[in-house]
């Protein structure tokens, strides 16, 4: 699984950052927040026992929340008699605060029900509406703006044409070919198409269930969050501004992973790959190299791809639905036959394949590799490679290969100290030791 990284300018993180503002104002009191004030003081509660003694400044960071709203939680707690005032510290002339004896276990039972301790989390209700306004099908791709984004990729303009559509469909894309013909590659570059900023919460709460949704290993922040304790700058702080999500994953994958996590240890709840992928993109590569029939993989997206919901279950046996709003992408090596019956492939819209290079394709990329490893690109070396190798052998001409046999060739040169140079005999000795001589097996 991956994340992408950030490439968003100053001038649309600004705007973005206006926009996320809008969307998801800042909550000003307990009833702002949509939460529960049982739920709010747990949290806090969980967070002191953590740290042991907390100035609200630092109650605020860790929760998210704005002063007027611990007040009225530390309020609350302090008439229940399970926090107490501390003096302020040699360092910070501020009031602290620390959990009293029925304060710890409250605190014990809390943790027992539920061990997360982030930022306070948003009600589900609130998330999907965000989701709703930020959705990755609301935006429109272009011609223009497909050819700029593959611009330096050596990719048809059919292809091109074809992937565009796909991307505005709302449906979920299929692409299959050989292994290195570019699919993954490719399709991660479909992102660059959906690239704006986005609002993902630290987590949501199911009734007084919270599931942690934000993961830095996806989610890109593309704004330095601001603080809790502030009320009228900024976007609403249990969310984190981020890139549209782009999560890959494949032969990993497993059923399990499609369905909300619990860990029994630390009694927390993480969302599954495709909540994380939420207004954004999501991979799955190497389909058919799972664990899992590939068949159970596919079968799982039926409900989600007609209805526009997925139905997840807690550790308690509740049900909840999320929107499923994201571009999905299957990713194979094998025929789509081979993997899903015709009923179903009948769901998924688009189904491109991806085929082997034309010569001049080869020579374009065998270019820009050379360019890369700052090597003379000679055009008739690469013709060589392409008659006296790969029409010999029949093996077609895939994008990995330039890469894959210029790179093996420089390693042969600088063991023989034969510099940065592409000879023909290394191209040779490179080809014998990247490619199975089936006939020798």
């Amino acid at each position: 699984m991956s994340g992408q990284a950030n490439n968003a300018s100053p001038n649309c993180t600004s705007l973005a950052e206006v926009r996320a503002a809008a969307l998801a104002p800042r909550p000003k009191s307990v009833a702002d927040t949509g939460l529960r004030l049982s739920l709010l003081c747990d949290l806090l509660e969980k967070q002191l026992y953590d740290a042991g003694i907390l100035t609200l400044t630092a109650l605020g960071r860790r929760s998210a929340l704005a002063g007027p709203i611990l007040d009225e939680a530390l309020a609350f707690l302090r008439r229940e008699g399970r926090i107490e005032v501390r003096g302020p510290s040699p360092d910070e002339a501020t009031l602290r605060y620390a959990l009293t004896e029925r304060g710890r276990s409250s605190a014990q039972d809390s943790l027992a029900r539920g061990g997360y301790m982030g930022p306070a989390p948003v009600p589900l209700d609130a998330y999907s509406q965000i989701v709703r306004e930020q959705s990755v099908h609301d935006r429109m791709v272009t011609r223009e703006l497909m050819r700029a984004a593959f611009s330096d990729v050596v990719l048809d303009s059919e292809m091109i044409d074809r992937l565009g559509p796909a991307l505005n469909s709302g449906k979920a894309i299929f692409v299959y070919g050989e292994a290195g013909t570019g699919k993954t590659y490719i399709t991660q570059r479909l992102s660059r198409l959906v690239g704006d900023a986005v609002l993902v919460p630290h987590a949501i709460a199911i009734g007084e269930t919270i599931i942690q949704v934000f993961d830095p290993a996806v989610h890109i922040p593309v704004s330095t969050p601001n603080s809790g304790m502030l009320l009228d700058h900024g976007h609403d702080p249990r969310y984190v501004l981020c890139r549209r999500p782009l999560v890959i994953t494949g032969g990993e994958l497993n059923l399990e992973m499609l369905e909300v996590q619990f860990d029994p240890t630390t009694r927390q709840y993480r969302a599954p790959l495709q909540l994380k992928a939420t207004n954004g993109m999501l991979i799955i590569d190497d389909l058919g190299r799972q664990r899992v029939p590939p068949r159970a993989v596919l079968n799982r997206w039926i409900v989600p791809m007609e209805e526009g919901r997925d139905y997840l279950t807690l550790q308690t046996g509740q049900h909840f639905a999320a929107i499923f709003d994201l571009i999905l992408v299957f990713s194979t090596n094998l025929r789509p036959p081979e993997l899903a019956d015709e009923a179903f492939l009948r769901r998924i819209g688009y189904k491109i394949q991806f085929e082997a290079l034309t010569p001049p394709q080869y020579h374009e990329i065998w270019k820009q590799v050379c360019e890369q490893h700052g090597v003379l690109y000679d055009p008739s070396v690469c013709q060589q490679v392409i008659e006296r190798l790969h029409a010999p052998a029949r093996i077609p001409l895939l994008p990995c290969h330039p890469r894959d046999l210029i790179d093996m060739a420089l390693d042969h040169a600088a063991y023989f100290g034969g510099g940065d140079q592409l000879s023909p005999d290394a191209l040779e000795w490179a080809w014998k030791n990247y490619f199975v001589d089936l006939s020798r097996s």
